[in-house]
């Protein structure tokens, strides 16, 4: 065994080039220092909490300013005040936050333990014994049972399936529910069950290092002298579910903190907000003016003393060690730096954190501010409590789209058949009639329909019953051409395992309909047919791919006839039509574009397939079927011989029609989107991180900084991204050349980057196919959102693969919606002409009309976000389900810099929950959205702000009144208030009122009076602040604490006194009346945005606006195609190879996906 000890020592130096280990040899693990499965997320112990917090602490400027005073005070030559008045404060802030502290870290252990300790089967001396997971070590072996979670990044070894498969879920990692592959190497699924020879295996693993790329593996296994590749088809990842496999064994290659998982979790990134910002240069500017005050105090101080004080020393002698006017000076300068403190808001912090925790309870309180989630009993979670001001500052959000505006629920929605189209109600006025308004179509005539299956235009099912054969050739059609594996567990019930959704609801609606995929081996598809089976030869499938945007299989039917059938993207197959088919196919693409007004399917956002057919001559096929099989066996450039050869074939294909599957969008997600746009707010979809659509552009084939600067224009943006590359040149520090894409002076590797000389993400195809796809199914999203509407005077795609043709997509969008911006008066090109180099913030610009703009963008998604951040300067928001978010939600580190949104908000659903975990805020369902942004947004930021008016101006009110005493008093340092009394007014006396202001405030309508919470905490501060003044000035404190309490009586006399009464109504009517006045006037003659809009909604009460007529504008350019197919090449070699057919028949106690 050849292992490097230079591995170990990168290891503990804190490096790692690349990852060694041996299968069941923990010693070696041991030696080279790799983690075990522990993870912790936490910040304390038991022994480093105190130390820590309260070094935490002290960071605040204010807590460490009253530290000192503290100090200050225990010197009695210029202290004025008791230690205790600045003690109490303190430790009752620090003490507070302290357990805040607490609190919340101990969430964190409690979640962490939960998760160590899950039982996992560990291979030990040659059996299987339980232990937990955080005792699983680097080259453990593991088994993992149906249904349960992957407990590290594994190497599959052998598993329950034929050929060793494994079928695993990925919606903690990328939010999509379909099922995916892996397979073993043929060396280790030998290996099968056989604890013997598992616990004899001693394979050699050299792979990468720890790294966050969730799509990349590259490793070799040496074993028995023979080495072998290992790609990501045969790693497991942490996160990922078994599932329809009975048991799996796997190799532990990443444990804990280095699995891909946690390393895009990342480290916990503290978002500071705003407000925070604002607080403490407010705090720094009143350190300013408070030694200004002290200064000019102590200078009046010294002029008195030599000018009246020195030939006053009979009356009032001064110190010994005072001698001189300036010694004495620089004395009460520090004095008035201590009775002055009450300037500096030490509660200002502690405050604020009491706001937000409440706030923040408004949010969890979610069934009764409606965002409870009663299907999924799930409420809203503020998971943190810094930001919920940031909320009512939004400007741009991030939105992802696949289970955050979708259900990722594919639903056959209606088709269109031989010219005529099935599915779809409208009334006489066009409204669509809703579903729970129909009576659902009855399929009790097919024993094996799908009960969960809904389907509400009968007029299909009697075309079936009467044995249309258009009908029935198009629904044949759709239960053989796919990829579906299907399993009879129980006689009846069948279970489909789709590749894809929306492949599954396809054969799904075939199975109601009457055509039920029951079967398949490597030779045959055997279908059920009106309730006769039927057994048809497969003889090719001719897999799909992005480019070719299409799938077919033929077969030869029970007849011994060869016929083709073909599904695939309406541009696509109308070029493959027979010239017969010129009229119908007119007639289905009006189906799909957009001449009926209430018929369209794009407009829906439905996904569209054409579906067609072609009966084959015998001789013809045995001539291509040889060409087939001489490709098939290529070595060099197989896919592009393969793609000609299927050219050949699929060709004057006879329509059939097309299918309408609608990707259901969550509830009130249009309405969500109109609202908060509105609200100004501009929303950016970010969809298509997809591991078979990455794409490296070479590094000048990328716009640069000031083009993309210049292009962010537009109120509608949806922005779809093929991950990982980097997105523009600014974003890269450098790149060495075009063959090693990289940031400079890294021993790890970039996103995008590879060994010289290997090209695994290099297409040799134009990128624009593989892009096209992916831009119609993201437009019909937008459309169906109303992200994108008919009304719009514009849509702009830019879709360019190079500098150039951007730089030209951007301006002729520009130049139509603003044609001004191009002019070089323009302040934005003024800046890029003479200063190119240096940031600067893109001002917004209102477009001459409402366009929308679609963007072709290279990039990950926490990269958009940070352009918008750097260039913008305003409050983001993103918002994902799945783990390939967390980088735009928590926050991930590009070569240096943090690249994330100011607010992660996570959706919790079926789609993962890893988002949620990482997330600032969660709940179920995007459209509380609207509620989190416009109701607890907007109450916690105008609370905030008022909170932060109302706590200085008390505090100043209070402090200036010691400044103005002291030209009456020869700026000596005497006190106004007694020292219990500085103790207690910012602590007890004066909070209330802020905090039931700051706590309980609603501007949702105009309040012209005071409400109940006004009324108790006004009155009820009153009230407690004179209890407390009878309790201080007692008889019976200043009796047993003469020291301490030296007012007796004080409070009797003076309220017994008239005058006391008059100067406290005086001062009150006084500081009202300005406030009053300013109420009154400011919307007369400083109207703002909400004075205008109370003004618009009265007069449109008073005169109600007519309904508007909805015109219709085509895009046709754009809209044409709703097509959407999330199926992944290489699955149909896979069925034809026979790898998962079981060889013999096993009795799973899984659960599967049903359809």
């Amino acid at each position: 065994m050849s292992l490097s000890i230079k591995q170990s020592e990168d290891r503990k130096n804190g490096g790692e080039n690349e990852r060694l280990l041996q299968a069941n040899n923990r010693k070696l693990t041991t030696y080279f220092g790799y983690p075990n499965n522990t993870i912790k997320t936490s910040k304390y112990n038991a022994l480093n909490f105190l130390p820590t917090n309260l070094f935490e602490q002290f960071q605040r400027l204010a807590n460490a300013y009253f530290l000192i005073l503290v100090f200050l005070q225990l010197i009695p030559q210029i202290s004025s005040l008791a230690s205790y008045t600045t003690v109490i404060p303190l430790t009752v802030v620090l003490s507070i936050t302290a357990m805040k502290d607490a609190i919340d870290d101990m969430k964190r252990h409690q979640s962490d333990s939960q998760v160590n300790n899950r039982p996992v089967l560990l291979l030990v001396n040659g059996r299987m014994e339980e232990d937990k997971w955080m005792n699983v070590q680097v080259g453990d072996i593991i088994k993992l049972k149906n249904n349960q979670p992957v407990t590290a990044d594994i190497l599959l070894l052998s598993s329950s399936e034929p050929y060793s498969l494994a079928y695993i879920e990925t919606a903690e990692l990328d939010g999509e529910t379909n099922l995916k592959v892996k397979q073993a190497i043929s060396v280790t699924s030998d290996l099968e069950d056989n604890l013997e020879l598992l616990s004899a295996f001693d394979g050699e693993v050299k792979c990468d290092p720890p790294n966050n790329k969730l799509d990349k593996f590259t490793g070799i296994l040496t074993y028995k002298g023979q080495k072998y590749l290992l790609d990501h088809d045969k790693l497991l990842l942490r996160g990922c579910i078994i599932r329809n496999t009975d048991w799996c064994y796997g190799l532990v290659i990443y444990t804990g903190p280095d699995t891909k998982l946690m390393k895009n979790s990342g480290k916990s990134i503290f978002k500071r907000t705003q407000m925070d910002r604002l607080v403490n240069v407010l705090v720094l500017w009143i350190f300013l003016l408070l030694g200004i005050m002290c200064f000019i105090i102590a200078v009046g101080h010294g002029i008195w003393q030599s000018k009246i004080g020195y030939y006053f020393q009979i009356f009032l002698p001064w110190e010994n060690y005072v001698s001189s006017s300036v010694i004495s000076a620089t004395l009460i300068y520090w004095s008035y730096f201590i009775v002055l403190n009450t300037m500096v808001p030490i509660s200002i912090y502690i405050s604020v954190e009491i706001i937000r925790l409440g706030n923040s309870f408004y949010i969890n309180g979610s069934e009764v501010w409606k965002m409870f989630y009663a299907p999924k009993n799930t409420p809203a979670q503020a998971r943190t409590t810094t930001l919920n001001e940031e909320l009512g500052q939004v400007k741009y959000v991030f939105s992802d789209k696949t289970g955050t505006l979708t259900r990722n629920i594919m639903v056959f929605n209606k088709c269109s058949i031989y010219g005529k189209l099935y599915g779809g109600s409208y009334d006489t006025g066009g409204s669509k009639v809703p579903d729970s308004k129909k009576e659902k179509v009855d399929f009790s005539y097919n024993k094996l329909a799908n009960p969960n299956f809904s389907f509400y235009y009968s007029t299909l099912v009697e075309a079936v019953k009467n044995g249309d054969n258009w009908v029935h050739l198009f629904f044949l059609s759709l239960s053989l051409c796919h990829t579906v594996m299907s399993e009879e567990k129980v006689e009846g019930e069948l279970v489909y395992q789709a590749q894809s959704p929306d492949e599954g609801a396809l054969v799904t609606a075939a199975r109601n309909f009457g055509f039920v995929f029951h079967s398949r081996t490597s030779e045959t598809i055997t279908v059920v047919e009106m309730g006769v089976t039927r057994v048809y030869q497969l003889l090719a499938i001719l897999d799909f791919n992005s480019v070719r945007k299409r799938m077919s299989v033929i077969v030869r039917t029970p007849e011994d006839r060869l016929m083709l059938f073909c599904k695939g993207a309406d541009t696509i197959i109308c070029e493959l039509l027979h010239s017969s088919c010129t009229d119908l196919n007119n007639v289905t693409m009006e189906h799909l574009d957009c001449t009926h007004v209430f018929q369209d399917f794009a407009t829906k956002g439905l996904c569209t397939l054409m579906v067609a057919y072609r009966e084959l001559d015998t001789t013809f096929f045995q001539t291509w079927s040889h060409k087939h099989s001489s490709a098939c066996l290529s070595l060099e450039d197989r896919e592009n011989k393969l793609s000609v050869i299927y050219e050949k074939i699929e060709k004057d294909l006879m329509l059939l029609g097309a299918t309408a599957i609608e990707d259901k969008l969550q509830d009130a997600v249009p309405e969500t989107i109109i609202t908060l746009n509105k609200a100004k707010i501009k929303i950016r979809v970010l969809t298509g991180d997809k591991q078979d659509r990455q794409v490296c552009p070479r590094p000048t084939e990328v716009p640069s900084r000031k083009e993309h600067a210049k292009s962010a224009h537009g109120p509608a943006t949806i922005h779809w991204t093929p991950p990982p590359a980097p997105l523009y040149s600014h974003l890269v520090p450098h790149y060495k050349d075009a063959e090693d894409i990289g940031p400079p002076d890294h021993g790890t590797e970039s996103h995008c980057s590879r060994p010289r000389g290997h090209h695994p993400y290099r297409c040799s195809q134009p990128l624009s196919h593989l892009f096209q796809f992916r831009r119609e199914t993201a437009v019909n999203i937008a459309y169906s959102c109303s992200i994108l509407d008919d009304e719009m005077d514009g849509v702009f795609v830019v879709q360019g693969k190079n500098y150039e043709t951007v730089y030209q997509e951007v301006r002729t969008a520009r130049a139509k919606m603003k044609p001004e911006s191009l002019l070089e008066s323009d302040p934005t090109n003024i800046h890029l002409s003479t200063k190119p180099k240096m940031p600067f913030t893109v001002p917004d610009k209102e477009p001459n009309g409402n366009y929308g703009l679609v963007i072709n963008g290279y990039s990950l998604k926490a990269q958009v976000v940070e352009l918008v951040k750097r260039y913008k300067k305003v409050v983001t928001l993103a918002i994902g389900d799945g783990a390939n978010d967390v980088s735009m939600i928590k926050g991930i580190n590009f070569w240096g810099f943090i690249a994330t949104a100011h607010i992660g908000v996570g959706i919790s659903g079926l789609e993962g929950m890893q988002a949620m975990l990482n997330s600032d805020f969660s709940f179920s369902q995007f459209h509380y959205l609207q509620r989190l942004l416009l109701v607890h947004g907007r109450w916690s930021y105008n609370r905030m702000c008022k909170f932060l008016s109302y706590f200085f101006y008390k505090n100043f009110a209070f402090t200036l009144v010691h400044f103005w005493y002291a030209f009456y008093n020869g700026f000596s340092a005497q006190k106004v208030y007694d020292s219990w009394f500085i103790t207690c007014y910012n602590l007890i006396y004066a909070s209330l009122p802020v905090l039931g202001l700051s706590l309980f405030d609603q501007i949702a309508l105009k309040t012209t009076y005071w409400t109940l919470m006004s009324h108790l905490f006004i009155w009820g501060s009153l009230g407690f602040y004179f209890c407390m003044l009878f309790l201080l000035y007692s008889d019976g404190l200043c009796l047993m604490f003469p020291n301490i309490f030296q007012f007796l009586g004080v409070a009797r006399n003076s309220l017994n006194q008239p005058q006391l009464w008059l100067s406290i109504i005086l001062s009150t009517v006084l500081c009202i009346i300005p406030a009053i006045g300013y109420i009154f006037l400011k919307p007369l003659f400083y109207p703002v945005s909400v004075d205008k809009v109370f003004d618009r909604i009265h007069h449109c009460m008073k005169y109600p606006l007519p309904p508007p007529i909805q015109t219709r504008l085509k895009h046709s350019s754009l809209r044409r195609s709703a097509y959407a197919f999330s199926h992944q090449q290489g699955f149909g070699d896979l069925i034809t190879s026979g790898k998962t057919m079981k060889i013999v028949p096993k009795k799973k106690n899984s659960s599967s996906l049903k359809n």
